[in-house]
């Protein structure tokens, strides 16, 4: 017959650390894509500086609709240049795709061996007649 499984008790300095160091992850993975692109972004700031001196509503590309809301947002042209002119980068790099869907992947596979161990583990402690 198995023994009766006891699971082992976690201290409250333990919960701390482990609830630290999940946040400085969290912080940290959401920081590092930033400080990677800050290079860049310092770069195109110049240039879009650059672009704001002499910008205006015609220049930007906006209507007299598009106009009045952003001079009801309160932006002059200088300022709204920076926004306009700032446009998002969707590209998808294949390799990184590939990285982040195998990381993805294999942490499920091993959640559910894992998992299924421990199931199995259960429902023979509670239920083996041995």
């Amino acid at each position: 017959m198995k023994r009766h499984y006891v699971p082992p008790k976690q201290g409250m300095l333990g919960q701390i650390v482990d609830t630290a160091t999940v946040l400085v992850l969290v912080y940290v993975s959401l920081m590092l894509p930033l400080l990677f692109k800050a290079a860049a972004k310092a770069e195109n700031a110049v240039v879009q500086a650059a672009v704001a001196v002499q910008a205006t509503w015609e220049s930007l590309g906006q209507n007299a609709i598009q106009q009045e809301q952003w001079i009801r947002l309160g932006y002059s042209p200088e300022k709204a240049a920076m926004l306009i002119n700032n446009r998002f980068d969707y590209t998808i790099d294949p390799v990184m795709l590939g990285l982040t869907s195998a990381v993805i992947i294999g942490y499920f596979i091993f959640l559910l061996k894992v998992s299924a161990k421990q199931y199995r583990e259960v429902i023979a402690e509670k239920f083996d007649q041995e």
